[in-house]
């Protein structure tokens, strides 16, 4: 039966509507998820990897047990070093040397002061002389710095071998003002302060036979054997084998008592000496006269304090502060010659035959 054109008219009206109410109905929300399906079969495994490290390996080679480290530590403890409580010396000027983060600082830097006040300041310990965990090997026991020391008093430079980094800090600060051994009879300086001299501690120096005002006198400027024979200065003699913690090792002490006597810790001295002791009481026997006769001489012309042995602050001749930063470099050597004895002796007898020729 043929179909009428009203047929096919309506179909497409009825067709029409339909694409248009569709197009004009939004979609609506994404419904809620549903449940989770079963976790599938394990997949099968993976090639083996490749086997680690020991973790421990590195420290055993310092860590091992042998107690070297602890020993070394309670020695430390029982040093100057570690008890002085100077470290609170953290300013810019101080903290070099007085403070463990000061002292690498410069040693890196090359500069005698840090940048700044360290805060939290340690005193030197283990990791101002050692490398200690920079590479967790036995290297880390390797100083901070083995260059050779450039004095500060007087540019001139100096190799101790290990002590190298012990004279980085134990050596002369510069005076201000800096007499000179060429100064005539009238010329003078003013002295501001009763703590004018160089500093505490200027042992390199002394050894190194070098620093002091170095006076016209009857004795030639030498240094004794100490100088060229001991080849790790103060390392050889300060840090010989231990007497526990009261001398050598890491306490860096030379004397100890024993059973209520003190006793020298001369393990490094017989090496060269057979009676160390008479030897050192020698020295001190032939030093102590020029240098008690040098400080009643300057006390007698009214410019050194014996009680405190500090310089009267005052306008002075030039010759009397060479005399007396000379006396005080060898008092602060606190070896009483014996570090270098012909240079010592040399500063001390030419400053009193310039002190003795002033009007």
């Amino acid at each position: 039966m043929k179909k009428s054109t009203f047929y096919y008219l309506v179909i497409f009206v009825f067709a029409s509507a339909f694409l248009i109410i569709s197009a004009c109905v939004k979609e609506g929300p994404e419904g809620p998820a549903g449940p989770q399906g079963p976790t599938g079969p394990q997949g099968p495994q993976g090639e083996p990897g490749i086997n680690g490290q020991d973790g421990t390996a590195s420290c055993i080679l310092c860590h091992d047990n042998s107690e070297t480290i602890r020993s070394k530590s309670i020695q430390w403890e029982a040093s100057v070093h570690a008890t002085g409580g100077n470290f609170e010396r953290n300013g810019t000027d101080c903290a070099p040397c007085h403070t463990s983060q000061g002292f690498k600082e410069r040693i890196a830097t090359g500069a005698q002061t840090t940048a700044n006040v360290i805060s939290d300041p340690t005193p030197p310990n283990c990791y101002t002389c050692h490398k200690i965990h920079t590479d967790y090997t036995t290297s880390d026991w390797d100083r901070t710095t083995t260059d050779a020391v450039t004095f500060w008093i007087n540019d001139t430079s100096h190799d101790f071998g290990k002590g190298n980094i012990c004279a980085q800090c134990h050596q002369a600060r510069i005076p201000d003002p800096q007499p000179t051994a060429t100064a005539a009879a009238n010329d003078s300086v003013t002295i501001t302060s009763p703590y004018w001299g160089i500093h505490h501690g200027p042992q390199g120096v002394m050894l190194a036979g070098t620093g002091g005002v170095e006076f016209t006198g009857s004795l030639t400027y030498t240094n004794s054997a100490h100088t060229a024979v001991v080849t790790d200065a103060c390392v050889t003699c300060h840090m010989a084998d231990a007497y526990g913690t009261q001398a050598g090792g890491h306490t860096m002490n030379m004397t100890y008592l024993y059973h209520g006597q003190e006793k020298l810790n001369d393990a490094a001295c017989k090496t060269c000496h057979t009676d160390v002791s008479t030897d050192i009481d020698n020295v001190h026997a032939e030093l102590d006269p020029i240098f008690q006769s040098l400080k009643v001489a300057l006390a007698q012309r009214g410019v050194l304090d014996t009680t405190s042995m500090h310089p009267v602050p005052k306008k002075m001749k030039e010759i009397e502060a060479g005399a007396i930063l000379n006396l005080l470099f060898f008092e602060e050597d606190r070896s009483e010659g014996v570090h270098n004895t012909d240079y010592a002796k040399a500063l001390l007898q030419n400053s009193l035959e310039a002190v003795n020729a002033l009007k």
